[in-house]
């Protein structure tokens, strides 16, 4: 794997490469370096999970022979534009959100030279998804399906994080805005398409396969993406932090975690004024209060439930499909999360 990884960063030099020496654009030294120094600060640095997917499933839907080095040239390129949109999604994500750090730096905007010069960025970030796919993609039958899934992908992600801003204006905090049904959502459309269906989307396209064909395969991805965000809301409160590399802040921050809306559910009347009263305070008091409701509510045995039941659902789903190297790509996923602590 780490030999795989080391080949998936020789391919962002050669993209970035490509990039800053674009024929459509005349670069000045300092453009230039501005470009470089934001494309090292912002695309690379995450665990880069769903870059390396698009080849893990590709190699997969080929009965995990072993690629030529063209194939897994594309597939690290098709990898490298998630890994630009994710880059995308979060230089703006962080400024909307006012946030102070990402992936233990501060964040792109928070520089001192760089500021609101990051939204422009961002707008860069994406348009440099067109010109990898244009460069290394434009010859390929699938070239106009490709285009496709990453607009279609990008306007759903946009989409769920509209719901999530307006759901959790931090203005008027209302709990009675929260429920199953909203978390679901904006979790589906905001985390799970980007993060679980488009890797394996960009696989089945480069395998020559028709995406229409695999709705099946899309619905299962999107189930996956929902338990993983369901997971990340379990962590942000009941994980060590040491273990998983962070303190957890959605407690005070007033997300829509799922803890909560569970919690809402749960709760009497007693119990649903305490939630009322200090969730979203950043105020250890109050966080404590919301965290000992949590314990007394039994949330992490609610959770482990429903961890189960996800797994077996997700299974038989997965034991359904007809195809082998499908299941596979699928299994491959599912035990990646499973029981994960991180």
């Amino acid at each position: 794997m780490s030999d795989l990884k080391s080949k998936f960063l020789d391919v962002y030099a050669v993209l970035k490469s490509e990039l800053l020496n674009d024929p459509d654009f005349e670069f000045t030294d300092d453009s230039r370096q501005w470009v470089d120094k934001m494309l090292d600060y912002n695309v690379p640095g995450g665990k880069l999970n769903r870059g390396l997917s698009v080849i893990d499933s590709y190699s997969l839907l080929n009965d995990g022979r072993e690629l030529t080095s063209e194939e897994i040239f594309q597939a690290s390129a098709l990898g490298w534009c998630i890994e630009w949109l994710q880059a995308y999604f979060l230089v703006l994500d962080d400024i909307m959100d006012n946030s102070h750090t990402r992936r233990g730096q501060p964040c792109w905007y928070k520089l001192p030279k760089v500021g609101m010069i990051a939204v422009n960025d961002g707008i860069l970030l994406r348009n440099h998804i067109t010109r990898i796919l244009k460069n290394h993609f434009r010859a390929k039958p699938y070239y106009v399906d490709l285009l496709d899934l990453f607009n279609e992908v990008e306007f759903q992600t946009a989409s769920g994080q509209m719901i999530d801003l307006i759901t959790t204006l931090v203005g008027e905090k209302d709990l009675s805005k929260y429920s199953l049904p909203i978390h679901r959502r904006i979790v589906q459309y905001k985390t799970a398409y980007y993060s679980f269906y488009l890797p394996v989307a960009c696989a089945l396209l480069m395998a020559g396969d028709n995406l229409d064909k695999h709705v099946d395969v899309k619905n299962i991805l999107i189930e996956m993406g929902i338990y993983f965000q369901v997971q990340d809301d379990y962590l942000d409160c009941f994980a060590d932090p040491e273990v998983l590399g962070k303190i957890g802040t959605d407690i005070q921050d007033f997300k829509c975690s799922w803890l909560v809306v569970k919690a809402l559910e749960l709760c009497n009347e007693e119990q649903k004024k305490l939630l009322y009263e200090n969730y979203g305070k950043d105020n250890p008091e109050c966080i404590a209060k919301i965290k000992a409701l949590y314990n007394d509510l039994k949330l992490e045995e609610v959770f482990l439930e429903y961890e189960k039941k996800s797994y077996e659902k997700l299974t038989s789903s997965i034991a359904a499909h007809p195809s082998k190297a499908v299941q596979a790509v699928l299994h491959s996923f599912l035990g990646k999360i499973y029981k994960r602590q991180k």
